[in-house]
């Protein structure tokens, strides 16, 4: 079923003009319904407008001289061209992203104005650096984001896979799955080599946007996620949530229907409060509500709470498989990284289903997002089609379109205030085999683009497409190479915080006492001890079953698995050797 369209086809205005696929001009753009249709969208008050003209990525001639008549004509509108917005062919990928990002234009110029006037107010009009997220992993100033707010979409999760990326690495595990667990939802990534893998495949609801992000996979599995029973009778939790208003029932907001976060504390697996103390739960209320549910399954509370748990789980393990499995990568080669608020609560669970060997839990995890905006880059990205056979490539006009792009990449950047000398430049190009629908994407060597260059693209494109699908045709020579798309990333490095050793000097931690737990709907109850977390010196070892707490998370270590401290304050769970 199509999705309805973004913009009705009455709104629609054609202007007369062609292109070919070249850039080469087959006719004239025409003026005169270039000017009727600025005037046509004025004097309906229509004042947001994408413009999107056929081959508008091969030659933007066409797209700019719209730009400037509707300057002109209706001065009021804000503006989006395709071929500063994604410059790259297919059409409808194309004039969606355009749209959308003319869409959110107006509003988060708004937003982002009045938050830096606020930010005035508090600095007495002093100038402070002022930077916004983007989903490429990367940031942008206020001042420039507001002329490409597509580049903010679904940001959100990246700062959290950057930031555990970083904390990750230096622990010593450089390739990472993270699980972001929040009050909705929870987030999961990929990292190889310290770095967040990225897509160009993202969408905003049912329309694609095709911008580089980090490759974030979203599942309905977060602490405010809903049980509920189907028309047949089965258990399902999420995707809908009771979010934080009303939230679950054991917050006494009002909530009516039974959350994850309400199994957890009926089950003891988090405390009878919540930061700290500082919000205290109705633990009695999400019993009787679970105790209702459990009726109208006929089974205990204490299987009903394990079962919302256990499809929590599996939903975010089916998450991290698509980010892996999906992808050619074997999820057993990578450590877990768990973070927000409710991302570790089922961490033991994942290592079990999953068969993850450690999983690395970082200090306040809670705080792993925001940490994460300070360890980002400002970076850019540019994008040219260019399709065309490997045997066809003249290694010459490869160069100049990497030229032309790698200027634009640095004229942003030394607007951004980044000297030249400090410019990085990562250049990659989209790949496929002659006849496929879609891409690979794998890096270009540095220096001048050569014959030799164009054969390490090919073999590096044979390699990941193997990786990815299993297979190549590297020995097949009748099986040739295209290349469509040529991209660079401008980087403006920034000087990232330093992760702080942890105090191995403390003395033994002492409990701060204990609580019957179930970890396992037949095995019962279980006394368990409970430990804050900073109270615990690098080495030290604990061995489920366990409670770890501290301000903002809870981190249970089932019977069966054991939590270190190492130098940097993160918790690694392994499995116990006696297991």
């Amino acid at each position: 079923v199509k999705p309805d369209r973004i913009v009705p086809a009455d709104r629609v205005r054609t202007v007369g003009g062609r292109l070919d696929f070249t850039g080469a001009e087959v006719r004239p753009f025409d003026e005169e319904s270039a000017v009727a249709a600025a005037r046509w969208f004025r004097d309906r008050g229509i004042t947001t407008l994408a413009v999107c003209l056929l081959h508008a990525y091969a030659n933007d001639e066409h797209e700019l001289r719209m730009r400037e008549i509707l300057r002109r004509e209706h001065p009021e509108a804000v503006v989006s061209i395709s071929s500063e917005v994604l410059r790259e062919y297919r059409e409808y990928e194309r004039s969606m992203t355009t749209l959308v990002d003319a869409a959110v234009k107006p509003n988060v110029s708004r937003y982002v104005t009045n938050i830096s006037d606020r930010l005035h107010g508090f600095t007495g009009g002093k100038e402070i650096p002022f930077y916004v997220m983007k989903s490429n992993g990367g940031v942008l100033s206020a001042d420039e984001v507001v002329h490409q707010p597509i580049t903010t979409v679904l940001s959100g999760p990246a700062a959290g896979a950057l930031g555990a990326a970083l904390i990750a690495k230096v622990a010593g595990f450089p390739k990472i799955l993270t699980c972001d667990g929040g009050g909705t939802s929870t987030d999961v990534s990929v990292v190889l080599d310290g770095e967040p893998t990225l897509t160009t495949e993202g969408s905003v609801g049912a329309y694609p946007s095709k911008i580089p992000m980090i490759d974030v996979v979203t599942v309905g599995a977060g602490g405010g996620s809903i049980a509920w029973l189907s028309p047949e009778g089965t258990l399902k939790v999420g995707p809908h949530s009771a979010g934080a208003d009303p939230g679950p029932i054991c917050y006494r907001k009002g909530g009516s229907e039974v959350t994850i976060t309400d199994a957890h504390v009926f089950l003891g697996r988090i405390p009878p409060h919540l930061l700290g103390g500082e919000i205290p739960l109705d633990v009695d209320a999400a019993s009787a509500a679970i105790q209702q549910l459990a009726g109208k399954l006929g089974i205990s509370a204490e299987a009903c709470a394990t079962g919302i748990l256990e499809i929590s789980a599996w939903n975010q393990a089916n998450a991290l498989r698509q980010v892996t499995v999906k992808r050619g990568l074997d999820v057993r080669d990578f450590t877990l990284t768990t973070f927000g608020g409710s991302g570790s609560l089922l961490l033991c669970r994942l290592m079990d289903i999953l068969n993850v060997p450690t999983v690395l839990v970082p200090p306040n995890p809670g705080n792993v997002s925001a940490f994460g905006l300070l360890t980002v880059d400002v970076k850019n990205d540019y994008v040219q089609t260019h399709v065309a056979l490997q045997e066809n490539l003249d290694p010459a006009d490869l160069q100049q379109e990497y030229d032309v792009l790698t200027a634009r990449a640095a004229e942003a950047l030394s607007k951004e205030g980044f000297a030249q000398a400090v410019h990085v430049f990562v250049r990659t190009a989209d790949v496929r085999y002659f006849g496929q629908a879609f891409e690979v994407r794998v890096g270009v060597p540095d220096g001048p683009v050569t014959e030799d260059t164009l054969a390490t693209v090919a073999e590096r494109f044979h390699a990941e497409h193997r990786v990815l699908y299993g297979y190549d045709f590297s020995g097949d020579a009748s099986q040739q190479v295209e290349v469509v798309n040529l991209r660079v990333s401008g980087v403006g490095p920034i000087k990232r915080p330093e992760i702080l050793r942890a105090d191995g000097a403390k003395p033994a931690p002492q409990q701060t006492g204990s609580r019957s737990i179930c970890f396992d709907a037949e095995a019962g109850y279980v006394e368990t001890p409970v430990f804050w977390r900073t109270d615990l010196p690098a080495g030290q070892v604990l061995t489920g079953p366990v409670i770890i707490e501290e301000f903002g998370s809870t981190v249970p270590i089932h019977p069966g698995f054991t939590a270190r401290v190492d130098d940097y304050a993160n918790i690694i769970v392994t499995r116990s050797e006696e297991s």
